[in-house]
C-alpha cells in the first residue's frame, strides 16, 4: 500500500514539475501514444525472452521496468500529460500517483461491482499496490543496474517480470476505459 507521505510527496513534486515544465499539460498525440505502447510491448517481450532463455537476469529486470515506464507514460499521455526529458523516471512515478491512481481505482471498482463495500477497499489497495510496484521496480532497476553487489538477481528478475505483466495488464484496462470516456 502506498504510504500517505509518499502520496503527499508526489503531489508536492507534481505541482513543482508543472511550474518547472518537467511535466506539461498537452493534448493527446496519437503518434507518441502508439510509440509508447509499442515500446511497452517490445520491452515486456524482450524481458520474457531473456527470462525464458536465461540470458540475463539484469536485463529481465531492466526490460520489465521499462515496459512499466512506457505504459505509465502512455496512460499519462492519454490523460493529457507529457513527461519531459529531465528526471523523467521520477516525474513519471509521481505523476502516476497523482493522475492515474484515482482513475485506476475507478476501473478496478467496476471489476468488483457485486460486493461494493469490499470492492472500494480492495480496489484502493490494488491500485496502490500497482502504483507502488512501479516505484519498487524503478528503485530495483537503479540499484541492480548501477551497483555491483552480489545478490540473487534471478529471483528479483522473476518478481520484476511478474509485476510488469500485472502492471501492463491493468494499465491496458485503464487505457481502454479512458478511450471509452473520451
Amino acid at each position: 500500500m502506498l504510504a500517505k507521505d509518499r502520496i503527499k510527496e508526489a503531489e508536492t513534486n507534481v505541482r513543482a514539475y508543472l511550474i518547472e515544465g518537467l511535466l506539461k499539460k498537452e493534448s493527446l498525440n496519437t503518434d507518441a501514444l502508439r510509440v509508447l505502447l509499442r515500446n511497452a510491448k517490445e520491452s515486456i517481450d524482450s524481458a520474457e525472452k531473456l527470462n525464458s532463455e536465461r540470458i540475463s537476469d539484469l536485463w529481465v529486470i531492466v526490460c520489465s521496468y521499462y515496459s512499466m515506464f512506457y505504459i505509465a507514460n502512455a496512460v499519462l499521455r492519454k490523460l493529457d500529460y507529457k513527461v519531459g526529458d529531465k528526471i523523467a523516471h521520477k516525474v513519471t512515478a509521481d505523476a502516476l500517483i497523482v493522475y492515474a491512481r484515482g482513475k485506476l481505482k475507478e476501473t478496478l471498482i467496476e471489476d468488483y461491482e457485486n460486493s461494493k463495500d469490499e470492492a472500494l477497499n480492495l480496489a484502493g489497495i490494488k491500485a496502490d499496490s500497482l502504483i507502488e510496484s512501479f516505484d519498487q521496480e524503478k528503485a530495483k532497476r537503479g540499484k541492480i543496474q548501477y551497483t555491483t553487489d552480489n545478490i540473487d538477481k534471478q529471483a528479483k528478475a522473476k518478481t520484476s517480470l511478474q509485476r510488469a505483466k500485472q502492471f501492463l495488464f491493468e494499465m491496458n484496462i485503464l487505457l481502454n476505459e479512458l478511450d471509452k470516456k473520451k
